[in-house]
């Protein structure tokens, strides 16, 4: 059900707060014609209440000629921000950005982050923000599992549906998404709350089978009959199946870029409000679909770029495919059971 406009900045001045903003504080509000008004305005809004410098910042949309979709995650690489110094710097002398346009995997995002400002990405619907309004308890869960994350010298996944999947780790970082963003220079996402690495380069092994009810993003599909995908050396390597994985080999094929078919990062879901029948719900070009990357004990791994990390995979083809009733172990110690995940605290 739609939310109201004060209800909503109401949120957004819970995340704000979260993420430390006060009177001494300037935010950004990143833009263009295809965000969200009502998110824009609540960011504005809840801003001003904290007695904020605020401002917003309106680029032209970007489509690259090889983009196919609306999705904002097919395609990765220069957004609307490349090349625009001047803006840049005006987005670098803010302490938090709030962007409503998606600087995600560009290296304009890395360098501004560089400076210490802080960005949150906002490009879901209201109601899912909503829904998954974040908590310091959401922080807590995820950072438990991060000291874990942090010291593990590889990954193992399994699954009755014949996924065996190694991965040596130790790169390079974990990453944590928990929906604010409270410390110099850290990336978050509202809505969210998982977490992940990269595995080494050249040395991920073995199989990855998506089953009946996984999801395949961006394409915002539910798979409806098992995809197996073979893992050599830290690449897709053959992909086997009916429909589901035609139009995958289609898809990556069509981007003539044998990098697309590199693992990317791999981690698990750790949020209670996101739901995997949530996709089910939605137009396809309704936010990026943050509930099945998110919801609580999926194993989530994607294709393509690693550059946010330092790696040298810059493509523009990127997948995030998140399945269910996965096991995953860390070295000897199991974070997910069967596709729920494990309480870590204290271990």
């Amino acid at each position: 059900m739609p939310i109201n406009n004060s209800e909503f900045t109401q949120n957004f001045e819970q995340v704000l707060k979260l993420s430390k903003v006060d009177e001494t504080q300037t935010v950004a509000i990143l833009k263009s014609h295809y965000s969200d008004e009502r998110t824009v305005k609540a960011a504005m809004d809840a801003a001003l209440r904290l007695k904020a410098k605020v401002f917003i910042l309106e680029l032209p949309s970007f489509n690259h000629p090889i983009a196919m979709g609306n999705d904002m995650t097919a395609y990765c690489g220069d957004t609307a921000l490349t090349g625009n110094l001047a803006a840049q710097r005006a987005l670098e002398a803010a302490d938090l950005i709030i962007d409503t346009m998606m600087l995600l995997h560009s290296p304009e995002q890395e360098q501004i982050l560089k400076t210490g400002t802080r960005i949150i990405l906002a490009v879901e619907p209201p109601e899912v923000l909503a829904r998954m309004l974040p908590t310091l308890e959401d922080k807590q869960r995820v950072m438990a599992a991060e000291k874990f994350l942090k010291k593990a010298k590889s990954m193992h996944v399994t699954s009755a549906a014949g996924t065996d999947f190694y991965a040596p780790l130790g790169q390079y970082p974990a990453v944590t998404e928990y929906g604010f963003a409270d410390e110099p220079g850290r990336w978050d996402h509202w809505p969210s709350g998982f977490l992940f690495t990269w595995p080494n380069e050249n040395s991920a092994e073995g199989t990855l089978v998506l089953d009946v009810g996984d999801i395949l993003l961006p394409f915002k599909m539910y798979v409806r009959e098992k995809v197996t995908l073979e893992i050599d050396k830290g690449f897709i390597t053959k992909i086997h199946g009916g429909f589901e994985a035609e139009y995958l080999r289609d898809y990556m094929k069509y981007f003539k870029d044998p990098e697309a078919y590199g693992i990317s990062h791999i981690g698990w879901g750790l949020q209670p409000r996101a739901q995997w029948t949530a996709m089910g719900l939605h137009d396809k070009n309704d936010g990026m679909c943050m509930d099945a990357r998110a919801f609580d004990g999926n194993f989530l791994f994607s294709t393509g770029p690693n550059t946010e990390v330092g790696g040298s995979r810059k493509t523009p083809c990127h997948m995030d495919i998140p399945l269910r009733n996965c096991t995953v172990k860390l070295d000897d110690i199991m974070v997910v059971e069967n596709g729920k995940s494990l309480q870590l605290e204290g271990m």
